[in-house]
């Protein structure tokens, strides 16, 4: 059973390879990567080989880009991978909230577009692992389903809207698949690693320029949820749904049943930075005139596109999933019990971190 793999070697990629080659023996993972990322890919796969011997000889690289026709294969091994391809996991993507309309829809939208073109032409071809966002939701408000997808909503970035044309693509091409919407990806519940320090990461960083105690501004009413989850939490949630042998699109979120507030994780990340705050509010369109001007950004590093986030009135409905990972043991690790790990992370490796998508 041959496998293709995009979004190798991204953060989430690089941790979910080895626990599908762990949970389904007899699949072998054809990653298809660019070029420019091909010696990472390579270091990579040899780590994922050192620490899993057993997985010697099930793993290789196919030169390639979403982004082309017929994945920008060569012609006998874009045939032959068409031939032996039974399934595939698409996780390659722009995850990036400032993302340009242009890059957005040329990774996102036609890369998923490509993706689905190549499969329809694979005779074996069973099933699709599809990750997409929750933020798919853009700016509804309320509750949003797992069988919510088209609910008449706008969106609040370039990224939101590019990824759920992408689902759109997703479910209407009738490939058979399970889609999966995390909310936002922070590090490592158990060690605090991540590859990337965007999104809430971007708050601690604020904070750690403010002096303590002082002044913290809060935007909008603070009483909206955050939606965090931990890295290996989706990994695991990922890897153990897809050996699930189910027909049909089902679509899983990978969020945080019981969010806290805007205002406990400001205050959970305050108290790991051993700081305090009086926390001022600020209506949210002040918030982004201040934090759009370039002076401010820079000194902050925290891009406007991230305080959309901080008053937005959403809860994601996790029925289908929460059902799903029950049956596997499985659950949403709660953020007080692993803040102090992310905040620690932070600090010791802060300005060795990237902070930009890996595009």
């Amino acid at each position: 059973m041959r496998v293709l793999f995009t979004g190798f070697p991204g953060f989430i990629g690089a941790r979910l390879l080895p626990r599908l080659l762990d949970l389904s023996p007899e699949e072998e993972f054809v990653c298809l990567v660019q070029d420019r990322f091909l010696d990472l890919a390579r270091r990579e796969l040899a780590a994922i080989e050192a620490r899993h011997p057993a997985a010697r000889g099930r793993m290789s690289i196919a030169v390639g880009d979403i982004t082309r026709p017929g994945l920008a294969l060569s012609g006998d091994d874009g045939a032959r991978l068409r031939r032996e391809l039974t399934g595939a996991h698409h996780l390659a993507a722009v995850y990036d909230l400032a993302v340009s309309r242009e890059l957005g829809m040329k990774v996102n939208v036609e890369g998923t577009r490509n993706v689905l073109g190549f499969l329809a032409e694979a005779p074996r071809f069973e099933r699709l692992h599809y990750v997409s966002t929750a933020y798919v939701s853009g700016t509804a408000t309320g509750v949003f389903r797992e069988s919510d997808l088209d609910v008449g909503q706008g969106f609040k970035n370039h990224y939101e809207e590019t990824k759920f044309l992408a689902e759109v693509e997703v479910v209407r091409s009738g490939v058979p698949s399970a889609i999966y919407r995390p909310s936002v990806v922070v590090g490592d519940s158990r060690t605090g690693e991540t590859g990337k320090f965007d999104g809430p990461y971007f708050t601690l960083a604020a904070m750690e320029k403010i002096p303590s105690p002082g002044v913290f501004l809060r935007v909008g009413s603070g009483k909206n949820p955050a939606n965090l989850v931990p890295v290996d939490f989706v990994v695991e949630a990922l890897a153990r749904l897809s050996t699930q042998r189910e027909r049909g699109t089902r679509t899983y979120h990978l969020t945080d049943p019981a969010p806290l507030s805007v205002i406990e994780v400001e205050k959970l990340f305050a108290r790991a930075l051993g700081k305090t705050f009086l926390y001022m509010p600020v209506p949210k369109r002040a918030a982004k005139a201040v934090f759009g001007l370039r002076p401010v950004q820079r000194h902050f590093g925290m891009p406007v596109e991230s305080l959309d986030y901080f008053d937005h009135p959403l809860r994601f409905d996790t029925t289908e999933a929460s059902r799903a990972l029950a049956a596997l043991g499985l659950e949403c690790p709660r953020l007080p019990d692993y803040a102090d790990r992310l905040v620690s992370f932070y600090r010791e490796r802060r300005g060795t971190i990237r902070r930009e998508a890996m595009v």
